[in-house]
């Protein structure tokens, strides 16, 4: 299934050098226009894959076809699916082979439950973080924004407990209202929508390809005897079966071993001069 939205929003987590985040930029790079929208929809059509046009944001949709069991996950690069409420968020699944990135599955229960957040917390600390539809509050980085949502639990309460004269906070800040946009987006009602899947239209795809697209018609005619192959399988397979399914790890658990070790290092470095050994005076 296939969701067109109409904006590219997601959580901004600003890391250095991060590989991820240049490609998210570089794809930003590219202005796609309605031309092109309709191109894919044209395409995804003469290939029998359905596809849904999202009222508002396309991660929204998703999620809401994911709660409602429509489809198994949502396939995007955006972590504000999560915050959207996608109960399995799926990345790196249209990446190339040659990058070697693994796919990842984050579900949802297991973040809020590694992060000890309700929902609605969990979209208060996004929102902290910054998101598309406000400004973050200078000075206010990870830790600090997690640590701040864990101790008073909503965006109003950090408002009334930190200090305005080293945070500087917009006097018109829309918190309240990009929250609700996280809890009640704009998104078509699933029970309303039918997911069929047809046969390809090989001829109209090598008419559609082959032309000023200058597509080999070879490779083009043996994707399509793919899809119509796909399509007579007795049985669906499994999404993991396509891919490596690594073990999960318990945030939770991690973050504790982490600080821990920590605690050790400092143990073994504390009150002796930078960890030097003490020499008993002769």
């Amino acid at each position: 299934m296939i969701v067109k939205g109409l904006f590219d929003c997601g959580v901004n987590w600003s890391v250095t050098g991060d590989a991820e985040q240049v490609d998210k930029f570089n794809r930003r790079l590219v202005k796609v226009t309605k031309h092109h929208a309709d191109e894919c929809k044209q395409l995804l059509s003469l290939m029998g894959i359905p596809y849904i046009e999202a009222p508002c944001e396309a991660e929204a949709q998703c999620a809401a076809m994911v709660k409602a069991g429509k489809v198994y996950a949502t396939a995007t690069e955006d972590m504000d699916a999560l915050t959207f409420g996608s109960n399995i968020l799926l990345r790196h699944m249209t990446f190339s082979e040659a990058r070697k990135m693994p796919i990842q599955e984050f579900h949802l229960n297991k973040v809020l439950e590694g992060l000890e957040l309700s929902h609605k917390e969990f979209i208060d600390l996004c929102i902290l973080l910054g998101c598309d539809y406000c400004d973050s509050i200078k000075g206010i980085g990870p830790k600090r924004a997690v640590d701040l949502i864990k101790q008073h639990r909503n965006l109003e309460t950090v408002l009334k407990n930190i200090d305005r004269n080293k945070y500087s906070v917009a006097s018109d800040w829309m918190y309240n209202a990009a929250r609700q946009l996280f809890l009640e987006p704009e998104v078509t009602n699933p029970d309303e929508i039918e997911l069929k899947w047809l046969e390809p239209d090989e001829e109209s795809l090598v008419k559609y390809l082959c032309g000023d697209k200058a597509f080999n018609e070879e490779r083009v005619r043996n994707g399509a005897k793919k899809l119509a192959k796909a399509r007579t399988g007795t049985t669906q397979g499994r999404l993991d079966s396509f891919f490596t399914v690594l073990p999960s790890t318990n945030m939770a658990s991690k973050r504790k071993a982490e600080e821990k070790n920590t605690a050790k290092k400092k143990a073994k470095t504390g009150g002796g001069g930078g960890g030097g050994k003490f020499r008993k005076p002769k």
